[in-house]
């Protein structure tokens, strides 16, 4: 699909985040609302990667439009999936009912192997009925670079458009503790964000763009210090998972600092990082006070709140920056993300 003359091009990295992904369908909702940008290439992990796809699938099939749909389809299709269970309007809708806290108690006792022996995945049903990976892998004209983890090396895989397929999608979302690994020929993934949420070095590397935009959930700070054995296990998962994709950003950062500070530009590779464009959406204030579980509420509720505030923080992210894309970046990488210097 040709891109419409006036649009911008601009590449995506979109960060995991189970539930938390519905504040990225929202940001999506409104870039695509907006109708300033295509789409050049989408890097993303977990539920990034599964909006990544939706984007791609959706702008195949009928361009700005159709990609809104496919978006909502499949948010819509992941509330549908959420176990029914009696809530009160006075229960907070970020908060698990008493089905899914039960079957989280029992994922630290129990492995997906003992608990779900015929492992059923109802998610794989949903996403075999929204994407057409066959058209995806031979026609998509944006490039997709979904992440995986190999489970026995810790090896970033990247699954590009050739390879598309639910497997390689579902192995993005793998979280080792609820699913069994998903094995792709003969090898067995997790979830991406143990190697990259998401990867950022492939949009510079693979992509004409010179715009990426990064949305990202997962906060860089936090205001306290966790105290109970939940908080502690929830915060070093999410160190864990965040880790990879912080010491990628702020390497691309040393090296255009030390790029730019030089002015010597040695090769293509420096050439390229030093005419980058770095854009942010962060969700930090929107997911602030929400608890760690609120990941797995998938009720429609609060993924309609999620996508709400999304679109708000697109909105006003593209009043105050939108006009940059395209001319220079609207970030320093490093004052977003390298640590400041302390010299005692």
């Amino acid at each position: 699909m040709a891109a419409h003359p006036k649009r911008i091009p601009l590449s995506l990295a979109l960060q995991g985040g189970g539930a938390h992904g519905a504040f990225t369908w929202g940001v999506l909702d409104a870039l695509l609302e907006q109708g300033r940008f295509s789409f050049d290439g989408i890097s993303g992990t977990s539920a990034g990667a599964m909006n990544a796809v939706a984007l791609a699938d959706g702008w195949l099939a009928g361009g700005a439009d159709a990609a809104r749909e496919r978006l909502a389809g499949f948010w819509e299709g992941v509330a549908m999936l959420a176990p029914s269970e009696p809530m009160s309007p006075m229960v907070d809708a970020s908060l698990p009912g008493l089905g899914t806290n039960w079957m989280l108690q029992l994922s630290r006792w129990f492995s997906p192997y003992q608990l779900n022996p015929l492992d059923l995945n109802p998610l794989r049903d949903l996403v075999e009925e929204t994407f057409d990976f066959e058209r995806l892998r031979s026609q998509s004209t944006i490039e997709l670079f979904i992440a995986a983890t190999h489970a026995n090396t810790g090896h970033l895989k990247l699954f590009r458009n050739a390879e598309l397929s639910v497997d390689a999608l579902l192995a993005s979302a793998c979280l080792p503790s609820i699913h069994r690994a998903v094995v792709i020929d003969g090898e067995p993934y997790w979830d991406g964000a143990y190697s990259a949420n998401p990867a950022v070095f492939p949009l510079f590397r693979f992509c004409a763009s010179r715009d990426i935009l990064i949305v990202m959930l997962a906060p860089l700070s936090h205001d306290r210090t966790p105290r109970s054995a939940e908080e502690i296990q929830q915060r070093t998962l999410e160190l864990g998972f965040n880790n990879s994709f912080l010491r990628e950003m702020r390497l691309l950062a040393a090296m255009r600092e030390m790029t730019e500070q030089s002015g010597w530009l040695a090769g293509t590779l420096e050439q390229r990082l030093r005419s980058m464009r770095f854009h942010l959406v962060e969700a930090t204030e929107a997911l602030d006070g929400l608890g760690a579980l609120s990941k797995i509420v998938a009720n429609q509720a609060f993924l309609h709140r999620l996508r709400d505030a999304g679109r708000a923080h697109a909105q006003s992210w593209l009043a105050a920056h939108g006009e940059a894309v395209g001319r220079r970046s609207s970030i320093n990488v490093g004052d977003v993300f390298l640590p400041p210097v302390v010299v005692s």
